[in-house]
């Protein structure tokens, strides 16, 4: 069985972003860093709401692993996470 959805949690400048883009490379997923979600160009933070919204779009992919903390949405990735694949 091959690992599909994958949340790497960990304090800031523990390695998420490093370890997401290795598991994307040797799995052949797709990697998405919250923090170029979250922050626009100019480091503008989204709204709570559309930061949740878009993470709930990006869970419903089939296949993903996602890096950061943001406690607020965590529950979005491991509830996620946590349902059975087909």
């Amino acid at each position: 069985m091959q690992m599909k959805r994958v949340a790497v949690v960990g304090s800031g400048g523990s390695g998420k972003s490093h370890v997401a883009g290795e598991l994307g490379r040797i799995l052949a997923a797709p990697v998405t860093h919250l923090d170029a979600v979250y922050y626009d160009d100019e480091w503008n933070p989204l709204p709570q709401e559309k930061f949740e919204a878009v993470q709930r779009e990006l869970v419903a992919e089939p296949r993903w692993i996602i890096d950061g903390n943001y406690n607020s949405t965590l529950q979005v990735r491991l509830q996620a996470r946590a349902t059975p694949w087909s």
